[in-house]
């Protein structure tokens, strides 16, 4: 189960409190980057939204002529023509509408498309203990709603802020031109707007901050419980997890609801003085009118220009508040972008050749944490096609040190050969690629179990497939299946029982065919008719194989080639199962001892 650290999620939630900084402004930026690649579109799109924003500006000098020259003069022709200029100006302003939404939105979902994809092939690229140090549902969320929220950020939003931008100068150079007198009153309000803007959209933001860490910890427990339904179906704690789940939705919905109650005030305090500068508008202009300063239809233009100035300044309102929200997403994941994968392939690392499976530990040292060291000293050398086994009490290191010949962790000293060939000098990909792997908890995926083992090989054709199958003990019960191959095995491989979830991990690795194979407790956890059929295939798996094999019955590793016994993180014994056995007072022959006497215990029992 994967843990996300209380004191990161305070240090979001503290990063969230502060105003914005240069540097989130740059992580904008930064973020604005992605939509390069389709300039194109985008000028498409501002081009378009350029010309319809300045059609939208004539239309109030039409109804200005209307009013002045029209109705004055009675004259219907003219009144025909003027009409029929609005329609032709209403008719473009459709045209240059879609084609700005159309190309907006068609860069929006290319850049979340874009920007998920890399959020993923990084995820891949991170090493086991940042996964170690993080909850699943908290990556789901980054890749998810945190990506979500930037999307009008950059694009529908930043088109917007264009529109509305160039309608609000556009506006306030034609109501200068109008009367200046009277736009010198309006504008005067302005600074209150902004003020006011800035300080409620500081709050959204932190408000929205909170909201994405709650819903974060939401997932993570919808997936922590669905991960290990057996575990709570087993124990009955459906209620308790309900209770846990609708503990964290709520606390959601309060987070989500400050947020709202802010954004709920903003908008109308904005709303209230924009509108309140009409009512201004229309006292001081009917004085200007009265007064001849402005004609009739010259106070009913700038009162339409007046409504379209106020547009933008309310519009800005919730561009602010969505910008706060965009700042926080964006800040998390150029976090996790930047975060360096921490097993990587060295500078000049090169391809490791086809091996032969001679495996070398050279003083080999390994620490989680530099004060919980779990390897001290390890050296020692399989020959190819050797089959050695690791023995021990729980936290001896066993599964520690095979997890380092995939490199799935760095050591912290020493060196680790293959044939010869230092891991950290290789590729990972060469390396892992002549490494196979069954572990005790199988992993399926929620596919077909045609495809779960094709995973070994995705190349393979059906034929290969039912192969390996066979030489896994597994195909009789595949034929069985509803669909055979095709049958789905549901998350995780729920549908499948023990013994068969780890006979297709066992065709998997057999399809892979890898000149290393780790078996970590690959029978430990399986009834006796499962052990044997699961045995047997891993005895046709390890042949002409260096083999790994983390014993937890001993009864199991009688015939290893070589027996390894570690305590406290290191190598306290080694030798045949019959060296270690006739070994007296060693480590070995306490545990076999230990496990015989409790193996006959149950025979009595039963």
């Amino acid at each position: 189960m994967f843990r996300l650290r209380r004191s990161d999620i305070l240090a979001e939630k503290e990063e969230s409190r502060r105003p914005i900084t240069r540097a989130q402004l740059g992580g904008y930026r930064r973020l604005l980057r992605y939509v390069s690649p389709y300039r194109g579109r985008m000028m498409l799109a501002g081009m378009a939204l350029i010309a319809g924003t300045l059609l939208g500006l004539v239309m109030p000098l039409v109804v200005r002529n209307i009013v002045d020259v029209v109705f004055v003069e009675q004259n219907l022709a003219l009144l025909n023509r003027s009409t029929a200029l609005l329609t032709l100006v209403f008719l473009a302003q459709a045209f240059f509408s879609f084609v700005n939404r159309f190309n907006t939105a068609l860069v929006g979902e290319r850049v979340v498309a874009d920007l998920r994809q890399q959020l993923y092939r990084h995820l891949m690229s991170l090493s086991l203990r940042f996964y170690a140090d993080r909850r699943t549902g908290e990556l789901v969320s980054r890749v998810t709603n945190d990506v979500t929220t930037l999307q009008a950020a950059v694009t529908d939003n930043l088109v917007t802020l264009l529109q509305q931008g160039l309608t609000l100068i556009g506006g306030v150079i034609f109501l200068f031109w109008l009367d200046w007198r009277l736009t010198s009153v309006i504008l005067g309000g302005i600074p209150i707007v902004t003020l006011t803007m800035v300080y409620l959209g500081r709050k959204i933001r932190r408000a929205a901050a909170d909201m994405q860490d709650r819903l974060a910890e939401a997932s993570a427990v919808v997936d922590e419980t669905v991960g290990n339904i057996r575990v709570v179906k087993s124990f009955a704690r459906e209620a308790y997890e309900i209770t846990r789940f609708t503990a964290k939705i709520e606390e959601t919905f309060v987070a989500a609801m400050r947020r709202v109650k802010i954004s709920a005030v903003l908008a109308p305090i904005i709303g209230f003085m924009a509108f309140m500068s009409l009512t201004i508008t229309l006292w001081f202009g009917g004085y200007e009118v009265l007064q001849g300063y402005l004609s009739p239809g010259g106070l009913i233009a700038f009162l339409i220009y007046t409504m379209l100035v106020a547009g933008p300044i309310a519009a800005f309102s919730g561009l602010y508040s969505q910008f706060q929200a965009a700042l926080g997403a964006t800040e998390y994941i150029f976090k996790l972008l930047d975060l360096q994968p921490e097993i990587a392939d060295a500078p000049h690392a090169y391809p490791l050749p086809t091996i032969i499976g001679r495996v070398k530990f050279e003083g080999v040292s390994f620490e989680y944490d530099s004060r919980l060291p779990v390897l001290r000293q390890v050296s020692m050398e399989v020959q190819p096609g050797q089959v050695v086994a690791l023995v021990g009490p729980s936290g001896a290191g066993k599964t520690t040190l095979v997890n380092l010949i995939p490199r799935f962790y760095d050591v912290t000293s020493g060196c680790i050969t293959i044939d010869n060939h230092d891991l950290r000098q290789v590729t990972l990909l060469s390396l892992r690629q002549q490494i196979g792997v069954v572990p005790q908890e199988t992993a399926l995926f929620s596919d077909t179990i045609g495809e779960n083992i094709r995973y070994g090989k995705l190349e393979a054709t059906q034929a290969e497939i039912e192969a390996a199958a066979r030489a896994a003990n597994a195909h009789e019960f595949i034929i069985n299946m509803p669909q055979g191959y095709e049958t789905r095995v549901g998350e995780r491989g729920i549908k499948l029982s023990g013994g068969q979830r780890q006979r297709i991990a066992i065709a998997r690795a057999i399809l892979k065919d890898p000149r290393i194979l780790i078996l970590d407790e690959a029978t430990s956890s399986l009834d006796s008719e499962s052990e044997q059929l699961v045995q047997e295939a891993l005895e046709r798996l390890m042949k002409s194989r260096t083999t790994f094999v983390i014993a937890h019955r001993l009864s199991t590793i009688i015939n290893a080639d070589w027996i390894l016994v570690m305590d406290g993180g290191r190598i306290v014994e080694q030798g045949t199962h019959a060296e270690l056995v006739s070994r007296a007072n060693g480590l070995y022959q306490k545990l076999h001892a230990l496990q015989f006497r409790f193996l006959e215990e149950e025979i009595v029992n039963h």
